[in-house]
């Protein structure tokens, strides 16, 4: 598959797993080249999200208008009642200023918890990664074996695309975005833990500005 186009690797993904594929998107604007591409190809594509809790508004704005655009029933997801409760009781709202452990753990609460329970029930499913967002992902591929999830295939379309390639994309087909972006945002998470980015600042030096030496991952795509 490492030959292939995005558009190619999409089909070949979609019309073998049929129904037990979805994107999981988060609305970047990967996430949105994908989806159109899908609706190409399928009539109603797949489409999970997680909602933590403590999106941007803009998220939630852009959510509606894919509804309004593609028709897509997009399915989502939210965290463990419970576990949030126990772990804000313990730790704060706000927990994740605190330190990497304790920012991985209301990660893993909000967003790796979540993802298991939508991965549970699919044999594959897609992403928007690129290598060049970040160094943890220079090695991924256009198809994997996600071992961490029980074997499924998970299908990554636009690893060797460029952050101008997903714009191009973006514009030639008019397809809705997050506003963020036009506000300086090249990579947009939970609302306390996403910021513009600088000038000559890495794209993903927006994402836990604070953190010293971590690795810029919240733990949905790890491998193993």
């Amino acid at each position: 598959m490492e030959e292939r186009s995005a558009q190619e690797v999409l089909q070949w993904a979609l019309g073998k797993f049929g129904d037990r594929i979805a994107l999981a998107s988060s609305f970047q604007a990967e996430d949105m080249v994908i989806l159109d591409m899908m609706t190409q190809l399928v009539p109603k594509p797949r489409v999970f999200t997680i909602d933590t809790g403590r999106l941007p508004q803009e998220t939630y704005d852009l959510i509606d208008r894919v509804r309004e655009r593609y028709g897509i029933a997009v399915e989502v997801l939210f965290p463990d009642r419970e576990l949030v409760e126990e772990m804000v009781r313990e730790h704060g709202v706000n927990l994740f200023y605190r330190g990497v452990k304790l920012r991985e753990r209301c990660c893993w609460v909000r967003k790796v918890e979540p993802l298991k329970r939508a991965l549970k029930d699919l044999d594959a499913w897609i992403t928007g990664l690129r290598r060049e967002q970040w160094d943890s992902r220079k090695g991924v591929r256009k198809v994997e074996v996600d071992q961490v999830h029980g074997g499924i295939i998970k299908v990554n379309p636009l690893v060797d695309w460029t952050w101008e390639q997903v714009w191009d994309y973006v514009r030639a087909r008019g397809i809705p975005y997050n506003i963020l972006y036009d506000r300086g945002y090249r990579s947009i998470g939970c609302a306390p833990c996403t910021r513009p980015v600088k000038p000559g600042e890495h794209p993903r030096a927006g994402r836990w500005w604070w953190e010293q030496g971590s690795g810029k991952e919240c733990g949905l795509h790890v491998t193993g």
